[in-house]
């Protein structure tokens, strides 16, 4: 499996930073980080490559590539507005436009709130077009006793949605 990440926004950059801790080995992963988002050295993983978000060329901007899922973690509001909109001015923007077009899984977790009408209607459209909106909203009844596993809760929620293995949280009934 192929997957894409994109780290947008200033605040929330340490849940992509987990997500593409996580992920298992054998997926390769392609990272891009905004400017905003710029931590760089917290990326150690093997079968790792990482895109500067300038890099509009990269390997992962065109579909023949076969990225197998996208997501945005966090995504800044800047950056699902311009998804919503077709905008593909960044490498960030265009990974899930060539999603879109693919009908690959594409995962958007915006980071703010409240959320505006404008937010919410962008992520109604999205919505519409199959992409997961997936903010990290905590699950109470996960029984997290602190942010650790709150945010592996997060986490293994949003490889729930594409369809990646894990056990990062206590299950329903578990």
């Amino acid at each position: 499996m192929k997957i894409a990440v994109a780290i947008s926004g200033a605040s929330g950059v340490e849940l992509g930073e987990k997500f593409v801790r996580y992920l298992p080995d054998e997926i390769e992963v392609h990272v891009i980080v905004s400017d905003n988002a710029r931590t760089v050295e917290r990326f150690e993983r093997a079968g790792l490559t990482l895109h500067s978000d300038s890099d509009i060329a990269a390997s992962i901007a065109s579909g023949s590539f076969g990225v197998d899922a996208t997501a945005v973690i966090p995504c800044s509001m800047n950056t699902l507005a311009k998804i919503a909109c077709g905008i593909s001015d960044t490498l960030s923007t265009r990974i899930a436009a060539v999603a879109l077009k693919e009908r690959k899984p594409l995962l958007l977790a915006p980071r703010e709130m409240p959320f505006s009408a404008i937010a919410l209607e962008n992520m109604l459209k999205l919505s519409r077009l199959g992409v997961i909106i997936a903010p990290p909203v905590a699950g109470y009844y996960s029984d997290c006793d602190d942010l650790d596993a709150m945010e592996r809760f997060f986490i293994g929620k949003w490889y729930d949605a594409l369809g990646i293995d894990n056990t990062l949280y206590r299950r329903w009934g578990e």
